[in-house]
């Protein structure tokens, strides 16, 4: 009788519900693993899960005024953790037959999201052949039942989810010992509980994900910050984009693409807000792709009209780059401005008052923005990404890094970048974290003083980028970072050290590609290795081809919910293009790959980027590496070119002013590397060609390279 009262209270005060498959239970020997989000958390599941489950308590807790009052509901064990005997007693208590549930972090979250995860939970399934059931708990963190006080805003009565996951197993690791086994086990169970937070993320387009922020933070929340040092509130950007909704659904029809020529500032996400809610889809431009790759950008996407900042055009002097597509319509923001009547008012003020009606209906498969790749390997191809693809990539994040809204990014990679677009955007807007956007990551004098000024804890950059913030920052700028996140290239190991020996902070290099939106690996606090690029967030499957001629790793193959729409073409303008892929839901990245027994991935190299020499496959990216080791103070990259007699030749690009070849064979002699691997070719250049994104402009090597007298 007191079950269903309970049930009752908890729907009417937080409106619980319950989602997936109930019939998942049937298993005698099942265990129950949830996410430890609250005081309430083991009633929530004893009062709406369909079984009598047993929870296992920690004997601290269970002594505990509230915990006494709240245990009296439910079944439950309790147990000390310290003693040899508690995981013998929940292994009896689960080959009894009795469903029991376990919270594997042991603890409250205190950062709202997965905390440590304790092997013992693992074990206990690896030893009993147990049926694990992964159950999600949503919303009851940011309850007074929580411990989240000072780090999100509280609510009375939040609205809180159960969500119930498909039936797994975790067979017993083939481990030499009793130690090892447990830590397997253990990693097994925190993939299954991030893959978890991942899979039950709510369907939204990003619009509606803007809302539910501004719900949970605040009209007032102070959000986005720039080089004007005006601070924006998600009340203040909600208005950017509905008058940019407004004047935008004049220049276009539901369902156009615009092209988006704007810089790092709060007005743009407001541009890209305001766009998304009227249902065009903002292709955003790269401003430093030269003439010829913007217009290969704007055939690609069939772009007829350009959306742009005036200031942007006249500070950044990009007349002549627009001038390059001048067939295209450009209207400047500042403009458009003048065209805001009053009828445009009053709508304004309607829509505040009811924002969610100012949306035209759309769909989260639906395409959101059009980002453009490097062009680096040739023409620029469009990117189509959806809502749900987006925000499955920020929810992947958000599940291994325990970013909260007492963290502020400092972003100065470029928007139309998608490592800029979804750490600098899209990633702050969803999850509260505070985001100054600067316009320009080549001022390596300014940005290590604002990263202090501004208190910035997070810092994201490639390796070039920090590196040259690391020479001209003052050894205490960067005090206040917590997470200083590489990408977008290979982190050099010389940079590596340097902020180390400098700063005391350890660089967490990542991975990703447009294509996957764009993060597909990254190292964290919890889970670092030294030399790759960390382990594959929750919900990414991969496979690994072997390719002819290389022994160490294969062509690495992707499939999963961050996954793009398609490609658009230069030679198909505006028509979607499915990936290629070994089959249909998956992604062939182009990179060489290898993976660890813990999961650690590791890029070799590119495919293209590897040069047959004489019949053998050689690594320009180990030729990269070679020189760094030879001259490590200094910046290197490898081309190749034609060769009558062996296909191709290695040329090397340096800044090093007398690395020569002997050096280099030295140091190839004590690397262990091939004499092949050792170019005969050396170049030295005062600065190496950079794409506006801070990569390598390999192109450009080629063709320095194809220039050089045989």
């Amino acid at each position: 009788m007191l079950k269903p009262l309970l049930r009752l209270l908890l729907k009417i005060l937080f409106r619980v519900e319950v989602q997936g498959d109930r019939n998942v239970f049937g298993d005698p020997r099942t265990l129950i693993v949830a996410n430890h989000e609250s005081f309430l958390d083991g009633l929530l599941l004893g009062v709406f899960l369909p079984v009598d489950a047993v929870f296992v308590v920690h004997t601290q807790v269970a002594s505990r005024p509230l915990f006494r009052f709240l245990l009296r509901f439910v079944p439950h064990l309790t147990v000390d953790p310290s003693s040899p005997l508690a995981i013998k007693q929940i292994v009896r208590l689960v080959e009894s037959g009795r469903p029991v549930a376990i919270f594997p972090e042991g603890r409250i979250t205190r950062t709202g999201s997965l905390m440590k995860v304790y092997d013992g939970a693992a074990f206990v399934a690896a030893k009993t052949g147990a049926t694990v059931v992964p159950v999600r708990i949503d919303g009851a963190a940011r309850s007074y039942f929580g411990r989240l006080a000072g780090v999100f805003p509280r609510q009375a009565f939040p609205r809180m989810r159960i969500a119930i996951r498909p039936p797994q197993r975790i067979p017993m690791p083939a481990l030499p010992s009793a130690r090892l086994r447990r830590r397997r086990a253990g990693e097994l169970m925190r993939h299954i509980l991030l893959d978890m937070l991942v899979a039950t993320r709510p369907p939204r387009t990003l619009y509606e994900a803007f809302l539910d922020a501004k719900a949970t933070f605040g009209t007032q929340y102070r959000l986005v910050e720039d080089i004007r040092l005006q601070e924006e509130t998600y009340g203040s950007l909600l208005k950017m984009a509905l008058a940019l909704a407004r004047l935008t659904s004049r220049l276009s029809a539901p369902g156009e693409t615009l092209g988006v020529l704007a810089p790092n500032a709060a007005p743009t996400l407001g541009l890209l807000l305001g766009l998304s809610l009227g249902r065009r889809i903002p292709a955003l431009l790269n401003y430093t792709a030269g003439p010829e790759g913007l217009r290969a950008a704007c055939q690609a996407a069939d772009i007829k009209t350009i959306v742009a900042s005036r200031t942007f055009v006249e500070k950044a002097h990009l007349g002549p780059l627009l001038a390059a597509v001048a067939e295209i319509r450009v209207h400047y923001l500042e403009d458009l401005k003048a065209d805001f009547g009053l009828a445009d008012r009053l709508w304004l003020l309607w829509h505040l008052a009811f924002p969610r009606h100012a949306a035209l209906p759309q769909q989260p498969e639906d395409a959101a923005v059009v980002l453009f790749t490097s062009g680096s390997e040739g023409k620029p191809k469009g990117v189509v990404h959806s809502h749900a693809s987006l925000l499955a990539n920020v929810a992947q994040i958000r599940a291994v890094a325990d970013f909260t809204p007492q963290d502020k990014f400092m972003m100065a990679l470029p928007l139309f970048h998608a490592f800029g677009l979804t750490c600098g955007a899209l990633l702050p807007l969803v999850s509260g974290c505070q985001v100054f956007l600067y316009p320009n990551p080549l001022h390596y004098r300014v940005i290590p003083e604002l990263v202090y000024d501004r208190n910035c804890t997070v810092l994201f950059g490639t390796s070039t980028f920090l590196g040259n913030y690391a020479k001209f920052a003052h050894p205490y700028d960067f005090g206040r970072l917590r997470y200083v996140i590489a990408g977008a290239e290979r982190l050099a190991e010389s940079v590596r050290e340097h902020w180390l020996d400098k700063f005391g902070i350890r660089i967490l290099e990542g991975y990703g590609v447009t294509e996957c939106a764009p993060v597909v690996a990254v190292n964290v606090p919890m889970a670092c290795r030294n030399g790759s690029v960390g382990q594959l967030l929750p919900g990414i499957d991969y496979e690994l081809e072997p390719v002819p001629g290389i022994v160490e790793g294969g062509a690495l193959h992707l499939k999963g919910p961050n996954l793009l729409k398609g490609y658009l073409l230069f030679d198909q303008p505006g028509v979607i293009q499915p990936p290629p892929a070994i089959r249909p839901g998956w992604y062939a990245t182009g990179d060489i790959a290898s993976v660890d027994a813990d999961g650690f991935l590791y890029i070799r190299g590119r495919l293209k980027r590897f040069a047959k020499i004489a019949g053998e496959m050689i690594s320009l990216e180990a030729v990269e590496g070679l020189a760094a080791s030879a001259a490590p103070d200094f910046i290197h990259a490898a081309a190749t070119r034609s060769d009558a007699a062996r296909g191709e030749a290695l040329v090397l690009f340096t800044t090093a002013p007398e690395l020569g070849r002997e050096r280099l064979l030295a140091t190839a002699r004590a690397l262990g590397l091939p004499e092949l691997a050792v170019p005969r070719v050396i170049r030295r250049i005062d600065a190496l060609p950079l794409l506006g994104t801070g990569k390598t402009d390999y192109q450009s090597l080629k063709r320095m390279a194809e220039e050089i007298p045989a």
